[in-house]
């Protein structure tokens, strides 16, 4: 059964609440006294929200196969909160929780008595729940859940932009030293501070560890210093160009034949690769150090679960299916399979230990001004590029089921991409 945004936008809004009341019950029982320990200030735990949708997503055509599908929940969900977890840690620099303490943990964020709960949780969600509020969704007339869902959404986005601010101001000041300016004449902005620092202080009591001053002190002077926007975007920008090259190399030895493999139809970037480099460095950036097979097992798993995610995202936003990996041996549903899994281990392993500490002093050496100025150009570009071409892309896909050039836009990117133009930048992709 295939959901529409909307309603996926209500099962998200729905599991989210679920999540931080679960969350609240347990935080005020163990500290005593009620604890709101969602990221944003709302009744708001978007994690589960996210993990619920993205199970229902990619897993439901695994209900017929209980043992599977209980499987692929757990490992989605522990995947998720690992990521959720290192993604917190890099904008804070601090845990904001830690299994250490017990039994079967990894990196002291999942652990294998949580990946069990989340694995009767996801299934029953998947089998049960989802049909359930969708009953109740429909229950209401329309247009009511649909503006309903719709309000809560921004309301969500808007939380959690406010609840993202506040985290930055703590990276920033620290414990006791919230800044508050004298001289401000702005209503608004004394408005706007007034609720950053009604976040911070409950953040501060729901973790409280995220008050106290990072040890991780970032140098002056350099461009692109430490694992900032600017370096992450030039390894972003790096990692799509060398990306592209290295595939289309690969499939010139394999199969014998020049094959564009840009993901864009200006230049040749792969914006998988270029994630997957951006994604790598922030993740992994902090355990640099740590063993080779730590860095190979993350690597495995997330890659993995980073290159199913992208073969879903596309296939649903563009009606594209860009890699097909059915005929490869230990394959899950064509979209990953363990060969190619180990590769992003490999990669993992050669990238943080070999190559990013190379890259990063290359790309610090670039003077501030010019790289600044480089960089903003850059960015402007990338994303008219990547714009344009899902714009092709969509016009693509509608095109094959006969729809016709309405609007201008339409009209204009038929004229510079129609078909055979198309299938030259993206020879494997096709319609589902």
């Amino acid at each position: 059964m295939e959901y529409s945004f909307t309603e996926l936008l209500w099962l998200f809004l729905i599991y989210s609440t679920l999540g931080w009341i679960f969350e609240a019950v347990v935080g005020t029982i163990k500290n005593k006294r009620f604890t709101n320990r969602g990221f944003s200030t709302g009744p708001f735990c978007i994690i589960y929200g996210f993990s619920a949708v993205t199970m229902q997503v990619t897993l439901a055509d695994l209900t017929d196969n209980p043992i599977f599908l209980f499987l692929g929940c757990g490992i989605q969900a522990t995947a998720i909160e690992w990521f959720a977890g290192k993604i917190l840690e890099r904008l804070n620099r601090h845990k904001w929780w830690d299994y250490s303490n017990k039994r079967w943990n990894f990196d002291g964020y999942i652990c294998l008595e949580y990946t069990l709960l989340w694995a009767i949780l996801g299934t029953l969600t998947v089998r049960y729940g989802n049909t359930f509020f969708l009953f109740l969704y429909k229950l209401i007339p329309e247009p009511v859940p649909a503006v309903i869902t719709w309000v809560l959404a921004a309301y969500v986005c808007l939380d959690s932009a406010v609840s993202l601010a506040a985290v930055f101001h703590l990276r920033r000041t620290g414990k006791g030293k919230r800044e508050h300016s004298g001289t401000i004449s702005s209503k608004l902005y004394r408005a706007a501070r007034t609720v950053i620092g009604y976040v911070e202080r409950r953040m501060a009591k729901a973790y409280p560890v995220i008050e106290e001053k990072s040890e991780e002190i970032l140098k002056e002077g350099k461009f692109a210093e430490g694992c900032g926007f600017y370096k992450l975007f030039w390894l972003f920008l790096i990692g799509a160009f060398l990306g592209d090259i290295t595939e289309t190399i690969f499939c010139r030895l394999t199969a014998g034949v020049w094959m564009s493999r840009s993901s864009l139809v200006w230049g040749p970037f792969s914006i998988v690769w270029g994630l997957a480099i951006a994604l790598a460095t922030v993740l992994l950036y902090k355990d640099r150090e740590k063993p080779d097979r730590h860095i190979f097992l993350i690597g495995t798993l997330l890659g993995g679960a980073y290159e199913y995610a992208c073969s879903v995202f596309t296939e649903i936003v563009f009606g594209q299916v860009f890699w097909d990996y059915s005929g490869i041996p230990f394959n899950l549903g064509g979209r990953i399979n363990l060969l190619y899994c180990f590769f992003w281990g490999i990669a993992a392993v050669v990238w943080i230990k070999l190559l990013y500490p190379r890259f990063s002093g290359w790309i610090e050496r670039i003077p501030k001004i010019a790289g600044y100025i480089a960089t903003w150009i850059l960015v402007v570009f990338m994303a008219a590029d990547i714009i344009v071409s899902a714009a092709a892309l969509i016009r693509y896909d509608q095109r094959a089921g006969g729809s016709a050039a309405k609007s201008g836009w339409e009209q204009i990117i038929d004229e510079n991409f129609d078909d055979d133009k198309i299938k030259q930048i993206y020879p494997n992709a096709k319609q589902r």
